[in-house]
Formats: C-alpha cells, sequence, structure tokens
C-alpha cells in the first residue's frame, strides 16, 4: 500500500524557458516537487484484461506526450490553467502478464495516494475500463466510511458478468456493485445508445436500480441538463463522486481510437461540455478517463487530442469552480 507501484513517466519534462510556462508540459509538475497540489494524475496502462484486442495501455504515454500541442490558456472561458496545481504522480507499475497483480497494484496506489492526500482530487488516465473497479476499490479502502457514486459517461452498461469474463474491462460497475463497493442505485450512466448492450445486462442494471440515461433521452432534455441533474442526485446521497470517463462513448466519425467503437455516439464538443460542468461540481473528486487505444488512430491522432482536450475542459470547470 505505497508509492513503490508508483513510477516516474519515461519522458523528460520540459521546463519553459520564461518565468511563466505557456504550454502544457511545462505547467504539470511531478509529484514529488509539490506540497500540496490542487489535483494528482495518475496512469494505469494495462489493456490486457480488454474484451476486444485493445492498445489502450499505450494512453497514458501518449497523452502525455500530446501536451505539447495544447497551451495553458483556455480561451473559450478566459481560464489560465496555470493557476491550478496539476501533479503528476506517474504510471503504476504493471506486471507483464498478471492480470490480478496489476490490479491490485492499482487498487493499492490509488489508495496510497488518497491516504497521503486526502483532501486532494485524483485523475487516473487508463488503461482499459477494469481499471475503474480498482480504482474505486482503492478509495474505498481509504475511505471505508465514504459512500461512493458514480457518473459514467458510456455506450456501454459494464455489468458483464466476472464469473464468465473474469475482472476483464466490460465488468467493472458489476464488480463494484456485486462486491458492495457502490450501491446500484449511486451508479448513473449517460450516453448509452444503440444496439451495443444485450438485454440480459439491462435487466442486470434494471435490477440494482442503475440509472440508464441514453443519448436520445439525454440529447432531448439538453445534455448539461442531464449532466447536472445527475450530479445533483448522486450529490444528495452519496460522500463523493467518481466519474468515469469512457471514451467509447463518442462517435466513431470523431475518435476511432477506441477498442469498442460504435456510430451513434457523443460527438467530441457534447463531451467538452459535459466535462466542464463535470468539472464545476465540488462533490467530483475522482475522474478517470479510459478506454483510448493510440494505436487505432490515424495519423493525426484526433483521438488522442481530443482525449487531452477533454481532460483541458475538466481542469477548466475545476478553476471556474472556485471563481
Amino acid at each position: 500500500m505505497s508509492e513503490h507501484w508508483l513510477q516516474t513517466p519515461d519522458w523528460s519534462w520540459n521546463h519553459s524557458p520564461n518565468s511563466e510556462p505557456t504550454y502544457v508540459h511545462h505547467w504539470v509538475k511531478q509529484l514529488n516537487e509539490m506540497k500540496t497540489p490542487d489535483l494528482i494524475l495518475y496512469g494505469s496502462p494495462i489493456s490486457r484484461s480488454s474484451i476486444s484486442v485493445s492498445g489502450a495501455s499505450l494512453y497514458p504515454e501518449a497523452f502525455r506526450k500530446m501536451w505539447k500541442g495544447f497551451a495553458t490558456y483556455n480561451l473559450d472561458e478566459d481560464v489560465d490553467l496555470t493557476t491550478y496545481q496539476v501533479a503528476d504522480a506517474g504510471d503504476v507499475v504493471m506486471h507483464t502478464t498478471d492480470i490480478l497483480l496489476s490490479h491490485q497494484r492499482i487498487q493499492a496506489a490509488t489508495a496510497y495516494l488518497i491516504q497521503q492526500y486526502p483532501q486532494t482530487p485524483t485523475c487516473m488516465i487508463g488503461g482499459d475500463h477494469s481499471t475503474t473497479a480498482c480504482a474505486v476499490r482503492g478509495i474505498k479502502e481509504a475511505l471505508a466510511d465514504e459512500t461512493i457514486g458514480i457518473l459514467q459517461l458510456d455506450t456501454h452498461l459494464d455489468v458483464r458478468d466476472p464469473k464468465e469474463l473474469g475482472p476483464a474491462n466490460g465488468t467493472p460497475i458489476r464488480q463494484l456493485v456485486d462486491g458492495n463497493i457502490v450501491k446500484g442505485e449511486n451508479v448513473i450512466n449517460i450516453g448509452l445508445h444503440g444496439f451495443y448492450n444485450a438485454k440480459p445486462l439491462i435487466d442486470y442494471a434494471k435490477e440494482h436500480k442503475i440509472k440508464m440515461v441514453t443519448l436520445k433521452q439525454s440529447r432531448k432534455q439538453g445534455l448539461i441538463h442531464t449532466i447536472q441533474g445527475a450530479l445533483e442526485q448522486l450529490s444528495a446521497k452519496v460522500d463523493r463522486i467518481y466519474v468515469t470517463v469512457d471514451m467509447d462513448v463518442l462517435d466513431i466519425s470523431v475518435a476511432p481510437g477506441v477498442p469498442a467503437s460504435t456510430p451513434g455516439g457523443m460527438t467530441a464538443i457534447e463531451l467538452f461540455d459535459s466535462l466542464l460542468e463535470i468539472g464545476k461540481h465540488p462533490a467530483v473528486q475522482h475522474i478517470d478517463f479510459v478506454c483510448l487505444d493510440p494505436s487505432k488512430d490515424t495519423a493525426v491522432a484526433e483521438t488522442v487530442k481530443t482525449g487531452v482536450y477533454a481532460w483541458l475542459q475538466f481542469i477548466t470547470g475545476r478553476i471556474l469552480q472556485s471563481r
């Protein structure tokens, strides 16, 4: 249960030659350089537990490298990101072949970060969606008396049976519900659509009172209104909210670089607007971005760029929250 499983990312930190950082890779600092960060970032580079063929383990590295393409100023919101201190704790060290051991390390590393920095929000960069169950268990380990709610942006329910598949990326919500870590009634999934969830999975979700909001429903009532409503519902019942963003919630036309890409999903703008709103809510203490496979992207890396932009929108929301 220590920092032993966190490793500094294998890339160089490039500090700005100017007095103030101007690009994201100038702004984010290593955790050991900060005493009281506003957010702790860490990576969980595993994709062996994915049902689909996946290179999502490559995303934490691709995510950091893409920082060089983004400035620290959000023109749309007139927000300077450098007022918010982000510390990078590095990546959880994965075992080469042992999935369960790798999952245990993610849980242990998450618990360690929460114990050492109990007031600091966390952001995990996956990895496939199996990592979410590990992270939430780590939070519960560190904060046993607190109730956790989950806001899930996803095309899939992720309630497949781990007894049949093992702790795969299609099972994290069921792992948490069946394991009594999170109550089904404290899970809200926004972004479901189309033909991508078999009826037995929907039956399980209904049985356990998981709230399902289809993308069609959320657009009809207004996506931002839907997000706001979900956050208010959860914050009235739980001590803290964990947001999990499965990048396959996006439409295949804007995000080809996910293992289970589908037509009919969110636009990039819808995701960006949603994350700005999510960042504003004080009950949101944890977030992850999972299931982004850089190896499936085109040469222009549109999905990786979209993932970084989405994260920066969340950070912008955090800053707006304090205004």
